[in-house]
C-alpha cells in the first residue's frame, strides 16, 4: 500500500471515530442541548461535499472516511432533531 494512501486512511479513521463519543453520550443521556444545530448542519454539508469531491477525483481514503463520517453525522443530526 502506498504510504500516502495509508496516511489518508489513518487520518480519515481518526477524524471519523472522533464523532463516536458524542453519539454515545447523546444516546446515553438523550440530551442534545450542548450540540449546536447550526454546527450539525454545517458539518453535514461539509462532509457531504468532501464525499462528492472524493468521488470526482476518485480518492478512496476521502470517499471511505467521509462516507462513514456522513453516516455518523447524520445519526447525530437525527438525534439532535429528536432530543433537541
Amino acid at each position: 500500500m502506498n504510504y500516502i494512501i495509508f496516511i489518508g486512511l489513518i487520518a480519515g479513521a481518526l477524524t471519523t471515530i472522533s464523532l463516536l463519543p458524542q453519539i454515545i453520550k447523546t444516546l446515553k443521556l438523550k440530551e442534545t442541548r450542548d450540540i449546536s444545530l447550526l454546527w450539525c448542519i454545517t458539518i453535514f454539508t461539509g462532509i457531504f461535499l468532501w464525499v462528492i469531491y472524493g468521488l470526482l477525483i476518485n480518492d478512496a481514503p476521502l470517499i471511505v472516511s467521509n462516507s462513514i463520517s456522513l453516516i455518523l453525522v447524520s445519526i447525530l443530526l437525527c438525534l439532535k432533531l429528536k432530543f433537541g
